[in-house]
């Protein structure tokens, strides 16, 4: 049950703020989170992830998982010890017509349930299921064509856990 949600908003323009957005958000994670992201094609969602594995420590160049559907980076950070970057944008509809089935069959759940682990989920939007108590960020135009509004919504309490995925026989 959720009893509050913090919303911060930003405005970015450029790459650069976007990531360092991306790195004060890292600053405030212990492993265990779920982030979604959410924005147009192009609007900056890995670059904001970007951001989040630098400030993870993360050693590795990040790139849009769009074609793997997910990347898994290890972290030389005190709590989180990997970052795994999901991107739902070409997500089949799977076998039953929900894109989590094609998640659970690549070990979603391996990742989301676990505390030392930080799971940042691109075009979140697609799935018809989120965890409950996942952070929310929303990249949207701002007032000037070079603007980027960045919206982070986190609940403040909660006792709910993340859904669990699991790999389906």
């Amino acid at each position: 049950m959720m009893l509050a949600t913090m919303l911060h908003t930003y405005l970015s323009i450029s790459r650069a703020q976007t990531e360092k957005i991306g790195a004060n958000l890292a600053r405030t994670l212990k492993g265990g989170e779920t982030i979604l992201l959410s924005g147009d094609l192009g609007a900056g969602k890995t670059v904001l992830v970007k951001g989040l594995a630098k400030a993870l420590k993360v050693k590795q160049i990040i790139t849009s998982p769009t074609f793997v559907l997910m990347k898994v980076y290890p972290t030389y950070h005190k709590t989180v010890h990997q970052l795994v970057h999901m991107d739902c944008y070409r997500l089949p509809a799977g076998r039953h017509g929900v894109p989590e089935i094609e998640l659970e069959n690549i070990g979603i759940g391996d990742y989301l349930s676990s505390p030392d682990t930080v799971a940042a989920i691109e075009w979140a939007g697609k799935l018809n299921h989120t965890p409950a108590g996942a952070i929310k960020v929303h990249i949207g135009p701002g007032k000037k064509t070079t603007e980027r509004k960045i919206t982070i919504s986190r609940p403040k309490t909660t006792t709910s856990k993340h859904k669990r995925y699991s790999r389906s026989s």
